[in-house]
């Protein structure tokens, strides 16, 4: 809805800087901003769910189910491929686009401690374009891409080593190169979809990518990273929508508040105010 009624803003800005005399000349009428300040909406979710992830044992059973399964998997190859996106969704936050357009040219192994990521195709704000960034392979990215770029993506065919194929293929190939098509977002959220079903059924049709996103942040929250630091992992331009992202435990709080009581105890005791 805010997104609409931006767009909608700015299109009769545009009339009304630019053709407001040519319009009037021809029809007569005065053009008037519809969106104006009473009417344009403020900045909300309109009752959007809210994306609250399962817990850290949750994911970390479902995934563990779905490693061991791999190799029994009808179809081995798209099965390892899901498993990776996922992980990807799970362990550093990218979103099912970002991860959908990765080449084989995007993982940087020679980028900092753990190697990087670079996503080309992140989101940009408000009809920029895409905004690209590196994402470091924390989280044991770093070992999945290793596996994956090893043991798994040659079997796909014979562009494992072009730069530009894609990271995460299809089996279908194109018909006059012969080379990988790209994995679409369809197969990949099918391919958690049944691993959720049959590994967490409880979370069945509730555990999306952009869920696993969310328990992303939060998971990397409580192990004390900061969300300024979180923000720029999940490419988020504004702290206010990275802090949307972090859902905790109940007792947050209320360990927060013993952990504030004993620095206050402390100093008292120390006799420092």
């Amino acid at each position: 809805m805010q997104g609409k009624a931006w767009t909608l803003a700015r299109f009769f800005e545009f009339l009304i800087a630019r053709y407001q005399g040519e319009i009037h000349a021809l029809t007569g009428h005065v053009l008037v901003q519809p969106i104006d300040e009473f009417n344009r909406p403020s900045k909300a979710n309109y009752g959007a769910l809210v994306r609250v992830p399962p817990a850290e044992d949750d994911v970390d059973l479902l995934f563990a189910r779905w490693r061991e399964a791999l190799p029994g998997a009808r179809k081995f190859l798209p099965a390892a491929r899901d498993y990776l996106a996922a992980s990807l969704w799970r362990r550093v936050g990218l979103r099912i686009t970002e991860t959908v357009m990765l080449d084989v040219r995007d993982w940087r192994h020679d980028l900092g401690e753990h190697g990087k990521l670079h996503v080309r195709f992140g989101k940009g704000s408000r009809g920029r374009g895409p905004k690209t960034r590196l994402v470091p392979a924390i989280n044991s990215v770093d070992a999945l891409l290793g596996w994956w770029l090893t043991d798994i993506r040659h079997q796909f065919g014979d562009d494992w080593q072009a730069p530009d194929a894609p990271l995460l293929p299809s089996e279908r190939r194109d018909r006059h190169s012969e080379r990988c098509l790209r994995a679409g977002d369809d197969a990949l959220r099918s391919g958690l979809a049944v691993a959720v079903a049959g590994w967490l059924p409880g979370w069945a049709g509730r555990l999306t990518p952009h869920v696993l996103r969310h328990f992303c942040a939060s998971s990397l929250y409580e192990r004390g990273m900061d969300l300024k630091a979180i923000g720029e992992l999940c490419g988020h331009e504004w702290l206010s929508t990275t802090t949307r992202y972090i859902h905790v435990h109940d007792d947050h709080i209320e360990t927060a508040w013993a952990a504030a009581n004993e620095r206050v105890a402390a100093r008292l005791g120390s006799g420092k105010e």
